[in-house]
């Protein structure tokens, strides 16, 4: 699933060595197989270079993964949250997971990726940790938390490699 637009398409095709004719969504695929098998790329930096509004949830069946993305800005709405049976949802409509996951449902965080290996990670600020906060209605109820990137605490799970010795396949 892919929602929005890629404001520089032209250049990241003639970087992956695409066609002329590839849409967005197809250049995800491609992005993701280069993280998944040949690059030794982190996920953050392919991220980064995506230029646009755009979401994205991709589904590797053969590694049974889920990777998930939401650009810097945030225009676009996605939420997730965590069903009854323990069962990662996403959806564009807060009504939708309302009903299916009650109370365990927020808006995926800006300039973050997601996936089922690595967990949350912000790919705007990749060495900064992820902090969840409290989200409260104006009842007081609580709502689950979402999730903001805190600048005061360094992510020490990550350690960037340059180099064709690196391999990022694991780190999707």
């Amino acid at each position: 699933m892919f929602q929005g637009t890629l404001e520089n398409l032209t250049p990241l095709r003639q970087e992956y060595g695409l066609m002329k004719n590839v849409s967005e969504v197809m250049l995800v695929i491609e992005a993701y197989k280069t993280l998944r098998d040949r690059g030794p790329f982190p996920a953050d930096k392919v991220l980064s270079e995506m230029n646009g509004q755009f979401v994205f949830i991709l589904y590797d069946a053969n590694n049974q993964t889920v990777f998930v993305a939401k650009d810097c800005e945030g225009k676009i709405p996605l939420y997730w949250g965590t069903a009854e049976d323990k069962a990662l949802a996403f959806s564009e409509t807060p009504e939708f997971l309302k009903a299916g996951c009650g109370k365990s449902f927020a808006p995926f965080p800006a300039g973050c990726y997601f996936s089922n290996n690595m967990g949350l990670r912000s790919y705007e600020h990749p060495l900064q940790k992820l902090k969840a906060v409290p989200r409260v209605d104006s009842q007081g109820q609580a709502l689950g938390a979402g999730f903001k990137v805190d600048m005061n605490t360094k992510d020490e799970d990550i350690i960037h490699r340059v180099g064709s010795e690196a391999n990022w396949s694991q780190s999707i």
